[in-house]
């Protein structure tokens, strides 16, 4: 059950603030380290749906099963 409000967590964080995941894992990595591309941020929300969705289904399953 942590697992799944872990990826809850987490998926949230990347769908609605996907500047400060970059902040934390990639400016470091950048050379100007202004801002992300809009293909990081559509992908890293995109990923961030996903681990919301299997996050609240695990936690659905958990509790319905419980």
């Amino acid at each position: 059950m942590i697992l799944f409000i872990f990826l809850t967590m987490v998926g949230m964080l990347l769908l609605f603030k996907p500047v400060w995941f970059w902040e934390i894992t990639e400016r470091w990595k950048s050379r100007d380290a202004s801002e992300p591309s809009d293909l990081y941020l559509w992908n890293t929300r995109i990923g961030g749906l996903i681990c919301t969705i299997i996050g609240i289904a695990g936690l659905i399953v958990y509790f319905w099963n419980g």
